[in-house]
């Protein structure tokens, strides 16, 4: 793709300079977004991220277009899973809605910074490793399995390592405001808020571990996988208050998600089984008949996985609201019928 240097620099000081500006012009002054701001917002960085893919398609050609594409949409589904588990946060430890906005930069700093770290080493790992495609595509399969059968059961808020942290730190029964710590008859206390922050931290962990692979399944280029990271992290803090309803709406997401998860995964291992360098499978051949999946087939592939389980996760979410709503006028009616 022949990404120079200055190129990088560039595009990281202005992600910076985006993260800054959100900081001063939104999340300075405490505030609860309104559903016209979070819109707004939302749909500028949706836009810039989709000029972005097409200035990567005019300038660098439409195979990296495309890849940028496929890479910004399965990240774009995988942080709309994160937000899901920041609502399961923020409501565990009853964030005040005001400070939620602080939280929400916070966490999303800190999944960048990591997924930042990760991007590198994958890089390096891809660049004198080919056989990483095994391990990576091994991954991908495993935690398709894992969310697709997970239900939702655990809570961050109060899973092992937060009870861990509640053990190493004095930690304060109510917030004070958005401070971080607090100071109690001379004695320095944590506040909820630095828990909340320390509990997404560590789901940003976890989150990257899924992330990072799927993207390099997409595509080899560390330029795309961090813009594609980028882009997708910018405005999630406004979409959580814009589709914060919704969330609870999308009960087939786990499951849509582990289908792409599941579908990279095996794109990964063929693409493994094509460069193959292990003396223990075909002699340390590349197995050449082993397909390629295209790029546009990804594509496509993602786009119709993501909507197909927001169409039924919807219609479910419909349907049980009528029949709920079916029993409770029947209930109505059987209370209300005159005596005989």
């Amino acid at each position: 793709m022949g990404v120079t240097p200055l190129i990088w620099i560039i595009t990281i000081a202005v992600t910076i300079a985006f993260f800054v500006f959100e900081f001063f012009a939104h999340v300075r002054k405490p505030h609860e977004p309104s559903i016209a701001e979070s819109a707004r917002w939302s749909a500028f960085y949706i836009g810039l991220a989709l000029l972005f893919g097409v200035g990567i398609g005019v300038f660098s050609g439409w195979t990296y277009g495309g890849e940028y594409f496929a890479g910004y949409l399965t990240e774009k589904a995988l942080s709309i899973d994160n937000l899901f588990v920041f609502l399961i946060i923020m409501t565990g430890f009853a964030v005040p809605k005001i400070y939620q906005q602080k939280v929400l930069m916070i966490g999303i700093v800190i999944a960048l910074i990591m997924r930042g770290a990760f991007i590198a080493v994958g890089a390096a790992l891809i660049e004198n490793f080919s056989w990483i495609f095994y391990i990576f595509g091994a991954l991908l399969l495993f935690l398709a399995y894992r969310q697709a059968f997970s239900h939702g059961e655990s809570d961050p808020a109060n899973g092992k390592f937060m009870t861990f942290v509640r053990r190493v730190l004095p930690v304060s029964e109510d917030y004070n405001e958005d401070k971080l710590t607090v100071r109690k008859n001379g004695k320095r206390f944590v506040t909820p808020m630095l828990l909340v922050i320390i509990a997404i931290g560590f789901i940003d962990l976890v989150f990257a571990v899924d992330s990072i692979p799927a993207i390099y399944g997409l595509t080899n280029e560390a330029y795309i996988v961090f813009t594609a990271n980028a882009f997708a992290l910018m405005g999630l803090r406004q979409l959580y208050f814009l589709i914060g309803g919704l969330l609870e709406r999308l009960v087939y997401l786990a499951q849509g998600l582990a289908v792409i998860l599941a579908f990279i995964g095996v794109k990964l291992v063929f693409h493994a089984l094509h460069v193959n360098e292990l003396p223990f499978i075909n002699g340390g051949e590349p197995l050449l008949w082993v397909p390629e999946i295209p790029i546009w087939f990804s594509l496509l592939f993602i786009a119709a996985t993501v909507a197909v389980a927001t169409f039924l996760s919807l219609r479910k979410t419909r349907n049980d609201r009528q029949k709920k709503d079916r029993k409770t006028f029947e209930g109505e009616k059987v209370i209300h019928a005159p005596e005989d």
